[in-house]
């Protein structure tokens, strides 16, 4: 298959998850990616698979909250493959489960940085190299969690994702004349190590109304939508791919 043929992809978060399946889906695409995470092995193993199926990839590990870290994502993209077309802005992190009052403000602040900030570093660097390529697709990876519904001990968790809602709506309003398509995609519960244990798991799949939890090919699934020419007119929206979490609440 060739829907992003010629086309160039940063994904973060790409060891494992919904990242690693996104960046397996978009390379089976014909992009050429560039992925991140912190853990330098578990990344090239994806990296690995992707070579070994014919794709072009090229790692970079770093942490998302630092701007360095996308600055080095965008330049690999550009020197490497030529440019960039997409942005699959998917790394995060849950924090500790605890009630809003029980939050310490420095454990606050981690979160919003890693699910939020982090986001807005990504877009900094990622739009000006659309920009020159003529518009491309960026996409955040949020969740129903603080969107649809709150989950106890997950005040900052949800706080944080819910946040990217308005920064998707604020670069579309900055940047949608020039051909930037910014939309937040809002899993469900995903069989990935973020998801916790068996028991979180069963939990949350009776919360859906497919009870059931996604496997994350089926959210690299949405993403590619996103990304692809099939979302040509989708722009500045939340798109659930939660199993009908929203719909049964």
């Amino acid at each position: 298959m060739s829907m992003l043929n010629n086309k160039v992809a940063i994904v973060t978060g790409a060891s494992s998850g919904i990242g690693r399946a996104t960046a397996l889906r978009l390379a089976a695409e014909g992009a050429a990616v560039v992925i991140n995470a912190r853990g330098g092995h578990a990344l090239e193993i994806v990296a690995e698979e992707i070579r070994a199926v014919g794709g072009q990839v090229h790692a970079v590990t770093g942490d998302v909250v630092d701007p360095a870290t996308h600055e080095a994502l965008v330049a690999a993209a550009v020197e490497r493959f030529g440019g960039l077309d997409i942005a699959v802005n998917n790394a995060g992190a849950v924090g500790p489960y605890a009630p809003l009052a029980d939050i310490a403000l420095d454990d606050w602040n981690a979160v919003l940085a890693a699910n939020l900030t982090s986001a807005f570093l990504g877009a900094r660097s990622q739009v000006p190299a659309m920009l020159a390529r003529g518009g491309g697709s960026l996409v955040f990876v949020s969740t129903f969690v603080g969107t649809s519904v709150g989950i106890p001990g997950m005040a900052a968790y949800g706080a944080s994702k819910a946040g990217l809602m308005g920064l998707v709506k604020g670069l579309t309003a900055d940047y949608g004349a020039r051909g930037i398509r910014a939309n937040a995609l809002l899993p469900g519960g995903t069989d990935t190590p973020m998801g916790g244990d068996a028991a979180q798991k069963e939990w949350a799949a009776g919360l859906h109304a497919l009870k059931r939890i996604a496997h994350p090919d089926e959210i690299a699934s949405a993403a590619l939508f996103l990304a692809s020419p099939m979302a040509s007119f989708v722009a500045g929206s939340a798109l659930f791919v939660d199993g009908g979490n929203a719909a049964v609440k």
